[in-house]
């Protein structure tokens, strides 16, 4: 296909702003359900981990393709709460524009502003959605007044000021320009009874894949797949030349070549599902296999003259705890997986695919200690593996002091609250104690939203006292700030 007929995009926001419930649309009116009849009953298909399905959010960065009047596009939809922003970060590298969908009752939050500042780094192409416009509380022109301020304040040049915005409602696969104030205050949308403006613009305003004429095949691995069959795919958009099946190539980490391998099989993406071809396509995203020991960031590169990508930059891990073998005595009646060797192994493989994660020995052999970007993105790798059978120990979690030119610094967060009016003291109170400092309050009809700068430290275990003291009314977002001298 030519590279011109290609259009890659991300699909970023705050988390539970819609984005996942929008590519479930794009999916369905693209046809894309005629050979995918039972998935396309669900919602959230991209959402198929279990955990995903269970609370509601995406985990993993996941990418499918639909055509569009002769045109191939490459959907990448991305996590949008903080935790898993690691996989927001990889994942935008293969993408040449971007669509931020933001809660025309929310606006603007943390996680919108900081993958926006991302993608906009990179010189992605905007589109702006404000989705949810049918909801009683929307504020739509408001969200859209702290959308341009945002823009204004993230821009890297002026060319990203200019954007398209639409209006969605994406539960119903509506986007349109044109809206309607109703009498409950929600708004309806008046010009579209679908997406096919939407299809448009990203046609119209995404720009091509930027790729290179000459030189050797070049492809920056962004995901790891793996099955029993073909074993590990490598995942990544080309982003010059080209490579048949059985092809040498060889694998650059740093500068260097550290592994070789041939290209066993080529896959593009099209539909929900993997389809196998003979050579790879110029600008597309494309999976390999034939590279057991590739790793994220690794370039996988022509054998006759290898050239390495630049390395993708990764935020480093905030807070961290230790996990050993459980000393109880009725160890072995919750888990079948419970010697050191056995969760060493399975930590060592989450760092394949998890981007975010590092692992470093323990005080002694029986301990790990893991780091990660959050307490839920701890919580997820420890509820995944008590699922897969496994049974050990966990410590509390700790913050990971960083010396910066000598001075002993910590995490600092901004923490974004909702509650509804009369919890606003339950807040209040509960970040006193945690010596945070208010930096604005904000109220919507009758909810208040707080946001606060905290230490991380103090942060810790704050979500659940929260949901605890408000019977599961209130909201947290937190996004790293920087790093402060210890107090």
């Amino acid at each position: 296909m030519d590279p011109k007929q290609i259009r890659n995009i991300a699909i970023i926001a705050h988390v539970d702003h819609g984005k996942t419930t929008l590519v479930d649309f794009l999916l369905k009116q693209a046809h894309v359900f005629a050979d995918y009849q039972a998935e396309m009953q669900q919602t959230t298909i991209l959402d198929s981990q279990e955990l995903e399905r269970e609370r509601g959010v995406t985990i993993l960065a996941k990418n499918t393709a639909v055509e569009w009047h002769g045109y191939k596009i490459n959907i990448l939809d991305t996590p949008g709460h903080a935790d898993f922003s690691g996989e927001v970060e990889r994942v935008l590298n293969m993408a040449d524009g971007c669509l931020l969908l933001v809660d025309a009752a929310e606006g603007v939050l943390s996680q919108t502003r900081y993958v926006l500042s991302l993608a906009l780094r990179l010189n992605l192409k905007p589109i702006v959605v404000v989705n949810k416009v049918d909801r009683k509380d929307q504020r739509a022109q408001e969200v859209l007044e702290e959308i341009n301020n945002l823009f204004l304040e993230l821009a890297t040049d002026t060319n990203q000021l200019d954007f398209p915005v639409f209006y969605a409602v994406g539960k119903e696969g509506v986007v349109g320009t044109k809206t309607l104030l109703q009498p409950d205050h929600s708004l309806k949308i008046t010009d579209a009874q679908d997406l096919k403006l939407l299809f448009s613009a990203i046609i119209e305003k995404i720009p091509q894949p930027q790729i290179e004429e000459k030189g050797g095949f070049q492809l920056q691995v962004t995901t790891l797949d793996y099955d029993s069959h073909k074993g590990r795919y490598v995942i990544g958009k080309v982003r010059r030349g080209q490579a048949k099946q059985n092809d040498p190539l060889v694998i650059v980490r740093d500068g260097k070549v550290v592994g070789q391998g041939r290209a066993e099989y080529i896959f593009t993406f099209k539909g929900l599902k993997r389809q196998e071809v003979v050579e790879t396509n110029i600008g597309d995203i494309m999976a390999i296999t034939g590279f057991r020991d590739a790793r994220i960031g690794d370039t996988i590169t022509s054998a006759e003259n290898p050239e390495g990508l630049p390395a993708l930059m990764i935020a480093e891990p905030t807070i961290q705890l230790e996990i050993s073998t459980s000393n109880s005595p009725l160890v072995g009646q919750d888990g079948e997986f419970t010697t050191s060797r056995q969760i060493g192994q399975r930590l060592t493989k989450e760092l394949e695919t998890n981007v975010s994660l590092r692992l470093t020995p323990g005080s002694t052999g029986n301990h790990f200690i893991v780091a990660g970007r959050g307490e839920l993105h701890l919580s997820i790798l420890i509820e995944t593996m008590r699922r897969e059978d496994f049974e050990f120990s966990v410590s509390r979690p700790q913050v990971i002091f960083r010396h910066i030119n000598g001075v002993e610094c910590e995490p600092w967060e901004m923490v974004t609250v909702e509650v509804p009016e009369n919890l606003a003291g339950v807040v209040l109170d509960a970040m006193g104690q945690r010596k945070a400092q208010m930096m604005n309050m904000q109220n919507f009809k009758n909810d208040i939203r707080f946001e606060y700068k905290i230490a991380t430290r103090n942060l810790i275990g704050f979500r659940s006292e929260l949901l605890t003291r408000t019977s599961g009314l209130g909201i947290v977002h937190s996004l790293l700030l920087g790093y402060e001298p210890k107090g």
